[in-house]
């Protein structure tokens, strides 16, 4: 198929994981990128040798079919509706959007213009996860029953050298962390329809330790220590745990299990694409590791060439903008959860995410 030229939008720390994925890929060609701040996209452009150009520049280009929008959360929906607008189809970080009234606007707009939107994480498009897939279709631990997901930290702060954007709106530890736990366990276990949470904040401020800043402090205006649990519609439910409260912890970081009637998966981490994979069957004593059934274990970009395919053919898009909105659903639906006290339950008409090919995607 021709290949798709993409542009990146933002050129903030997480983009020298797109920018260096930009040869990695048939499918589509990262030609330019674009930042409010002329001075941080032109070295970014030199660093990897694309066109610096303004956003709205980029975003007009005829050339550029797909934005990926790189943008702080709280932006995400103007951002991604003005690509949309100017004839763009657009992948986005996680999470969609900082509200999901938000998310459901990008994709009304997609659906009037007659576009596509895809979402980070695309993790679960990586061997490990796609391994992990393929055990429970093959009934390696029988019938899905639960699982627990924990991800803890004492916060961005630490190492980030702009940690702000994690204590705004669309940030906090379940909208930051959460989107690699509920999107895998969505793509394991299919849609959810139910959460009930339980979040807290622990302070209203945070000193920055990490340099240039270290000294300053930020403001703190989401929660910080999260915890739900998920019922699918399969019947399982999930035990999720994120927070930037914790100092210290004895759990193994992440602790990712699945649990059904014949055994135990152990999961690898969702923020990343590769295993290990373990299984513990029903009788036996210890954990054996799986191996690997697909290739892929190089990195983000995953879910940009998952799109640029969608574009050009039939090919099931699998990060689409309808799992993101779903995943952010949940997350949204476990705070809303815990201020009123009550249930909240989804439309559980998303399909899982088809399997990937072992080879993708090089022979795709």
């Amino acid at each position: 198929m021709d290949v798709v030229k993409a542009g990146v939008l933002g050129c903030g720390t997480i983009s020298d994981a797109y920018l260096s994925a930009g040869d990695r890929f048939d499918a589509y060609e990262i030609t330019a990128c674009a930042d409010l701040d002329t001075e941080r996209a032109e070295q970014a452009a030199d660093e990897y040798g694309v066109t610096a150009m303004a956003p709205e520049e980029m975003l007009a280009d005829p050339e550029i079919e797909i934005i990926i929008n790189l943008t702080p959360p709280s932006v995400h929906e103007a951002t991604c509706t003005q690509a949309l607008e100017a004839g763009n189809h657009v992948y986005v970080e996680k999470p969609l959007a900082a509200t999901v009234e938000g998310a459901r606007s990008i994709l009304q707009t997609a659906e009037r213009e007659g576009l596509l939107v895809g979402s980070a994480p695309d993790t679960f498009l990586g061997a490990g996860l796609q391994t992990c897939r393929q055990v429970l279709d093959e009934g390696l631990i029988g019938e899905p029953v639960g699982a627990t997901a924990i991800w803890t930290s004492p916060g961005h702060e630490v190492w980030h050298p702009n940690p702000d954007l994690y204590y705004q709106e669309g940030g906090g530890p379940l909208f930051d962390m959460g989107p690699y736990y509920v999107t895998a366990l969505v793509s394991l276990l299919g849609p959810a329809t139910r959460v009930t949470g339980s979040v807290t904040r622990a302070s209203d401020e945070r000193t920055i330790t990490s340099e240039p800043r270290n000294g300053e402090t930020i403001d703190v205006e989401v929660p910080t220590h999260e915890s739900g649990l998920i019922e699918f519609a399969g019947g399982a439910t999930a035990n999720l745990l994120t927070s930037f409260d914790v100092q210290g912890s004895t759990f193994p970081m992440p602790a990712f299990e699945l649990y059904g009637t014949e055994g135990t998966l152990a999961l690898p981490d969702p923020n990343h694409f590769e295993g290990p994979v373990r299984v513990q069957k029903r009788g036996e004593r210890e954990f054996e590791e799986v191996d690997l059934t697909h290739e892929y274990t190089a990195g983000r970009g995953a879910g940009v060439a998952d799109l640029a395919a969608a574009v050009r053919t039939d090919w099931a898009h699998r990060t689409s903008g309808d799992l993101a909105a779903h995943v952010l659903d949940v997350l949204a639906g476990i705070r809303e959860s815990s201020e009123t006290g009550e249930h909240q339950s989804f439309d559980a008409a998303l399909d899982r995410p088809e399997p990937l090919p072992g080879a993708w995607p090089a022979e795709y």
